[in-house]
């Protein structure tokens, strides 16, 4: 079955860690852009970050700059979301998608997604609590 799976969720203290990986089943994301994704309850889904499949570009939206780090492992066929300086806010359930295009970035409203998707995850949960 393809599919996209993440993991690496789970409860962390204010101003902790967790990285999260996106890993690909019997398909290869060396030709997909990923993007990172969260939805919180009463909010809308929100784009966190993209990396181009090209350059390895990669996108951040302005709620999660210089404490989110994006990347990727081609030989693991894997993306991963480091994520540092936790907050509650960041509570959320967090999804990564799959495009053969590029990524999308509007600097202007500190935005970033995906045009298309063409894979999605099933979401791991992130709660920041004391």
């Amino acid at each position: 079955q393809v599919q996209l799976v993440e993991s690496g969720g789970g409860l962390v203290q204010p101003g902790g860690s967790l990285r999260l990986s996106c890993a690909a089943s019997r398909f290869t994301l060396d030709y997909y852009a990923i993007g990172w994704f969260r939805h919180a309850p009463g909010r809308e889904r929100e784009g966190l970050s993209c990396i181009s499949s090209s350059d390895g570009s990669t996108y951040y939206a302005d709620s999660v700059k210089g404490r989110f780090t994006i990347s990727r492992d081609n030989a693991k066929n894997t993306v991963y979301l480091q994520m540092n300086s936790l907050k509650p806010e960041d509570t959320a359930v967090y999804y990564c998608a799959a495009d053969l295009g590029p990524c999308y970035s509007d600097y202007d409203q500190g935005r970033v997604g995906l045009y298309e998707y063409d894979y999605w995850g099933q979401g791991t949960q992130v709660t920041v609590s004391s």
